[in-house]
């Protein structure tokens, strides 16, 4: 899906594919600029930004909230984190990579990101390969790889 801000175009991945990252165990940090949805019907398709201005996450000994600012026009003050569906942005995907990051390629209309990744026994190294139709999906998918190789 796209996304248009600050006259930028950006790459949101879809709703389904971050909620797949969330069940896997992706923990979110929020930081400014992060992007979210609300799964609530009356909420559907909205996606917020982390702003100190508007949204901000707020700390506290039992968990985070994110503080809806100056939103009179709606009644929505705050909303725990597990109540969030975070969209993590292309170049945070690629980050979550690390080290495992080889490349990205473009193949057609497609993009194939390789990731390597600690074999068994530990001295092997395993080399996957996962393609998608925009190179932030290609880039969820090779985190749950990793994620669901973690867990092995």
């Amino acid at each position: 899906m796209w996304r248009e801000r600050a006259g930028d175009t950006e790459v949101v991945i879809s709703f389904e594919l971050a909620a797949r990252l969330r069940d896997a165990g992706l923990t979110w940090r929020p930081q400014p600029a992060d992007q979210f949805t609300i799964p609530q019907p009356e909420l559907a398709g909205q996606v917020f930004t982390l702003s100190e201005m508007t949204i901000e996450a707020h700390e506290y000994p039992t968990g985070t909230v994110l503080g809806f600012n100056g939103t009179t026009e709606w009644a929505l003050d705050s909303v725990t984190l597990d109540q969030a569906l975070w969209l993590p942005r292309e170049d945070q995907l690629r980050g979550l990579l690390g080290a495992t990051f080889q490349r990205l390629e473009a193949e057609g209309e497609a993009f194939r990101v390789s990731i390597s990744r600690p074999g068994h026994p530990a001295s092997e190294q395993h080399t996957d390969s996962i393609t998608a139709t925009d190179a932030a999906d290609a880039y969820a998918l090779a985190l749950l790889v990793l994620i669901a190789h973690s867990k092995d």
